[in-house]
């Protein structure tokens, strides 16, 4: 049995496009979401709303 897939954003669809456009590798797609997901999660926010500083913290976190 499948779970229910939740809706996908738009700024994820126009992710997934741009990858496509850039012809990346399957693989290389899902570790470039995979990390999209974990500044999400670490940001607590869309990823649409951070700023510079966030970025930085970020990078600083990991």
């Amino acid at each position: 049995m499948n779970a229910p897939r939740q809706p996908v954003s738009p700024l994820r669809l126009r992710m997934l496009e741009d990858m496509r456009m850039r012809k990346l590798a399957p693989r290389t797609q899902t570790g470039y979401i995979r990390a999209v997901r974990r500044f999400t999660a670490y940001l607590g926010r869309p990823p649409d709303t951070a700023t510079v500083e966030d970025l930085r913290n970020f990078q600083l976190h990991l």
